[in-house]
């Protein structure tokens, strides 16, 4: 995933979360679950996961200070976001809110 891909996911998608993961942190791997798990339940919302690891320059764009930061997209800007762990309840009530 790169910061052209990206761009052309946001166009393409109403609602767009983002998960700015490292394979090596601790509540990545916590969190990671979850978000696979929504994305087979809520169908109109495109999640993507992004490893900062790999894509340092698409991490500094969009101001990724701490691990896992996740960003939700609604027609293409930015609209919330939360950094760290959260349950699955907490996330689906962060997007029913913020879409």
């Amino acid at each position: 995933m790169n910061a052209v891909e990206l761009d052309i996911i946001l166009q393409k998608n109403k609602i767009v979360v983002v998960d700015f993961f490292a394979s090596w942190c601790g509540p990545c791997k916590m969190l990671s679950p979850i978000i696979h798990e929504l994305s087979e339940e809520i169908k109109d919302v495109t999640f993507i996961k992004v490893d900062v690891d790999q894509e340092v320059e698409l991490a500094r764009k969009f101001n990724v200070m701490s691990i896992p930061t996740v960003y939700l997209f609604k027609d293409g800007k930015q609209i919330s976001s939360f950094m760290g762990f959260r349950p699955k309840e907490a996330i689906v009530q962060w997007i029913k809110t913020n879409a």
